[in-house]
């Protein structure tokens, strides 16, 4: 059996896509996607951790994101993990990309980063009893 190289990801774009083409004509978009999780710290404090993601987007899907993302843009990725490295100056680097296969777009049409609601808050003294549906 083959293995699975698969990964989804929803999160916010750090910055305006860039839109290039290959010597051949075929289009590449690239940009960075921020993820956040929030956790309890191990001295009881809330921590939020962002990891920043390279995506690579190629052809038509390329040119779509290319002229309809922005930053700040919330959207869900669908792609592979691909390692690669090269060499500059002497140096070996190496590189982590998402390629994606698939794109969504979340949120409005106006979609811009918002500050999130306040969690709900019951009222003043709880809920009675007799209000509680069990």
């Amino acid at each position: 059996m083959a293995g699975v190289n698969k990964v989804f990801l929803i999160g916010r774009l750090g910055a305006d896509p860039e839109m290039r083409y290959t010597a051949d004509g075929t289009a590449v978009c690239k940009f960075s996607l921020a993820t956040s999780r929030k956790y309890t710290g191990k001295d009881g404090q809330k921590v939020e951790k962002t990891e920043w993601h390279r995506i690579v987007v190629w052809r038509k899907l390329a040119e779509i994101c290319g002229q309809y993302l922005a930053k700040g843009k919330q959207v869900m990725i669908e792609g592979r993990i691909e390692y690669g490295s090269y060499e500059k100056d002497g140096v070996k680097h190496y590189t982590t990309d998402i390629v994606a296969e698939n794109m969504q777009m979340l949120g409005g049409p106006g979609d811009r980063v918002q500050e999130p609601e306040p969690p709900f808050a019951p009222p003043e003294g709880g809920v009675p009893e007799d209000d509680i549906p069990f």
